[in-house]
């Protein structure tokens, strides 16, 4: 059952707009996932300006996912990641102690052409925040998938239907992709309490309700959702146990204020490494920043 529908809210990361849903007023967090933003589709021609890109950033206590429909990104870090990631691909960046990282739009800058797709946040456990920073990509040939009347459906990561994803996550979650043909029928199972569906592009029709392009919804524990494609969609499914309140503030995440007052002045004091290749460029703590914000 839908306890609540989300609308994607148009946000400009300076030069590149983007659909944000998660963390929402009335709902800041689906299982551990404390972010989730809509990525395009947007069209860029050959030569676009640097200011695209996004510039060297801090994070803590939460892990970054990455995942692309289409596109390119180069993702560069502190600890020496750097690689492309690609359409099918998953980038799990884990902040723990902290972490800085870039991502750059070197290809779509050479050759121009479209970049689409998702990025998330998923807050990190208690006893899990301070973990030290790490990094993995997941080809797309490492992913579970199921193919089944009009249904294609990849496990990006966690566990769900059976199956188990090999992106190291450190709590029970779950994140699905599906394409759906029309006419294609598929469940999600009450397997977690805490799940939502965000339809990335196309229409769906879920209890009785539609759903169309740039919408979440957020399902009610108990009962297996039924979901019906009115026209050729992508659909995208998370969630998992929850991990506990956590307050955000700018990039950082934590279950207590005073370690993100302590990230914010690690920053500003330039005591967080830049990224080994790209250490020319930062991103400055917004001023006057604003009290983090709870969320649960």
């Amino acid at each position: 059952m839908i306890d609540l529908v989300i609308d994607r809210r148009r946000k400009d990361l300076g030069g590149f707009e983007v659909g944000r849903v998660l963390p929402f007023h009335s709902r800041r967090m689906v299982g551990p996932f404390t972010f989730f933003d809509h990525m395009g589709p947007a069209r860029f021609e050959p030569g676009f300006p640097r200011n695209v890109d996004v510039r060297p950033h801090p994070h803590i206590g939460l892990s970054t996912l990455t995942y692309l429909f289409e596109g390119e990104i180069t993702h560069k870090d502190s600890i020496g990641s750097n690689l492309p990631i690609r359409p099918g691909e998953v980038n799990w960046m884990t902040a723990g102690s902290g972490i800085t990282h870039s991502e750059r739009f070197e290809t779509l800058r050479r050759d121009g052409g479209v970049m689409h797709g998702i990025q998330a946040w998923v807050a990190l456990p208690d006893g899990q925040e301070e973990v030290d920073p790490a990094f993995s990509h997941h080809p797309r040939d490492q992913m579970p998938v199921f193919e089944d009347k009009g249904l294609k459906a990849a496990l990006v990561a966690g566990k769900a239907f059976g199956a188990s994803a090999q992106v190291p996550v450190f709590s029970p979650l779950f994140y699905v992709h599906w394409e759906m043909a029309t006419g294609a029928k598929a469940g999600l199972p009450a397997e977690y309490p805490e799940r939502a569906a965000y339809v990335a592009t196309g229409k769906v029709e879920v209890e009785g309700q539609t759903l169309h392009a740039g919408q979440m919804a957020v399902f009610k524990p108990g009962d297996t959702i039924i979901f019906e494609a009115l026209e050729p969609s992508t659909v995208m499914l998370l969630g998992g146990e929850p991990v506990g309140p956590r307050f955000i503030e700018w990039n950082f995440v934590s279950s207590s204020k005073d370690r993100i007052e302590q990230a914010k002045a690690d920053w500003r004091a330039r005591r967080m490494k830049l990224p080994d290749l790209d250490d020319q460029e930062f991103t400055p703590l917004p001023e006057p920043a604003p009290p983090a914000q709870p969320m649960s």
